[in-house]
């Protein structure tokens, strides 16, 4: 049982079950590809569900990034799938990550990754495949709905979501695990209005079958895609002799720029009163296409304590230029920290973060933290392996995380590019004192704040963790309706009462 949970899991999330191998495939037409599910920078996370464990596993997948890969035109797609609870405890212990390159006009993969970490035991392991580039993949003859090449289990899921799926529909590719090919027929049945942890959605309901494999076919295994262009996996089902699997959509981010090769520009600020922020440095490399910040960007703000009118403290929050760090393309993000003289005796802290991030996904590669509250100092480097799902601190200490976790800097700047329209629910994984946690990004309401004396329209955000006690510190932030989703307040519950952080921003002058 423990190995065909896993199996069932892994494979029902990407779209295929332990059917018989298969030694050729047949020919005909195909649909083109369509590019919304190949959006740079969508995130999806899964909550997976089987028989009476309600926390059985998470899964994670990622639009990582459209570059040059092993000398040639590639995206790059990752999974994550781990057990969690008795599940991880008492059953089966995984820990595995996944990464695709595939050709962005066929959506054929060329090379797979395998980082399995399974019973104590890790392998690392990758895989070729040998398939022609772009359209020259496409044979002439294929028969109705049929894919042309070989999928692995994570491009056979986004060359789904790629297809119209209109009612009625059927299709058929061939997927390969390791050496072994499968032929699966996936077929569009009807639609149904799906109720989730975070909201409600129209599905296409699809199903997919083996043929001639009456085993395979008993779990009658259904995907259910949201009803839009962008065909998210919103639910996917299956029935075991143990049990119900259920994996369902627990979290996304939805970025706008689709796979295509876009130009760098940098939008213009809108609607929001000028800040102490500047523009970009001049002669510094230019930031992908549509980030909501830029080079040379500092915001400030004043943090206050309860009914006390005058300031406490100061935070920091500054961009620096796109360059080579640590032999690595990068942009530097850097955070300062500090009470006022007035409070130094109440309470003392000068604490500096700095942040080196990924430019395509946002996610950091190294984290630097000087922290120094009253009298104890610490001082700690992250080297974080987002590829392989691992930490190592300075000290040779070596943290697993799931694949895409931020530190506490570089996600303040990855949710301002989120989808934050109310009552939008993201989730991302976060490293917090070496531990990486879940955290739950939710747009609570649009509301109008004053600010320096200005009404300024923006969002409300909460701040909770997967934690037993997981909003114990009511942080909420607000930011700017805009385009730059500008960071205006954050405020928490702290052990010397509400404390508040406020962006400095210019008076209007009224004439």
């Amino acid at each position: 049982m423990k190995a065909t949970l896993l199996t069932l899991t892994t494979l029902l999330l990407f779209g295929l079950l332990p059917f018989h191998p298969v030694a050729a495939q047949q020919t005909g037409t195909v649909e083109a590809i369509a590019a919304s599910p190949y959006r740079i920078g969508e995130r999806l996370t899964y909550h997976v569900t089987f028989s009476n464990f309600i926390n059985a596993a998470h899964i994670e997948l990622l639009v990582a990034a459209r570059g040059q890969f092993f000398n040639r035109d590639a995206l790059q797609l990752r999974a994550h799938i781990e057990t969690a609870g008795v599940v991880n405890a008492a059953l089966y212990s995984i820990n595995n990550d996944y990464t695709t390159y595939l050709d962005p006009a066929s959506g054929l993969p060329f090379r797979t990754q395998q980082v399995i970490r399974e019973g104590g035991r890790t392998t690392d392991t990758s895989s070729e495949y040998n398939q022609p580039v772009g359209t020259a993949a496409i044979p002439d003859k294929l028969r109705i709905g049929e894919f042309p090449g070989t999928y692995d289990f994570i491009s056979a899921l986004y060359r789904l979501r790629a297809l119209a799926l209109n009612e009625g529909s059927v299709y058929y590719f061939m997927a390969r695990n390791d050496m072994d090919g499968y032929a699966v027929e996936f077929s569009v049945i009807g639609r149904q209005l799906i109720k989730t942890n975070v909201g409600s959605f129209n599905t296409i309901v699809t199903q997919l079958r083996v043929p001639k494999d009456e085993a395979a076919n008993k779990f009658r295994t259904r995907i259910y895609f949201s009803d839009d262009v962008r065909h998210v996996p919103v639910l996917l089902t299956a029935r075991h002799p143990s049990g119900e699997i259920r994996i369902e959509l627990a979290g996304s981010e939805l970025p706008e720029q689709t796979m295509q090769t876009t130009t760098n520009v940098v939008k213009p600020p809108v609607n929001l009163p000028p800040t102490t922020n500047v523009a970009a440095v001049p002669g510094s490399t230019a930031f992908p296409s549509g980030l909501p910040f830029n080079a040379g960007e500092q915001l400030n703000f004043n943090v206050s304590l309860g009914a006390t009118p005058q300031p406490v403290g100061t935070i920091s929050l500054q961009v620096r230029a796109r360059a080579k760090y640590f032999n690595r393309d990068g942009i530097q993000l850097g955070m300062k920290a500090q009470t006022t003289s007035a409070a130094q005796r109440l309470y003392s802290l000068n604490d500096q973060i700095n942040s080196y991030l990924d430019p395509n996904t946002l996610l950091p590669f190294r984290t630097e933290l000087q922290l120094q509250e009253g009298r104890d100092r610490a001082n700690q480097v992250l080297t974080i392996d987002q590829d392989r799902g691992n930490v190592v601190t300075d000290k040779g200490t070596r943290i697993e995380i799931p694949v895409g976790t931020h530190d506490m800097l570089s996600v303040i700047y990855a949710l301002r590019s989120f989808n934050l329209a109310p009552p939008k629910r993201n989730a991302v994984s976060i490293l917090i004192n070496n531990r990486p946690r879940t955290l739950f990004i939710t747009s609570l309401k649009r509301e109008m704040i004053d600010l320096g004396g200005q009404k300024i329209a923006a969002l409300q955000l909460s701040l909770t963790t997967d934690d037993a006690q997981g909003d114990r510190l009511g942080l909420r932030l607000w930011v700017s309706e805009d385009n730059r989703r500008l960071p205006l307040r954050i405020t928490a519950n702290t052990p010397l009462g509400p404390a508040r952080a406020d962006l400095n921003i210019i008076p209007l002058v009224r004439q």
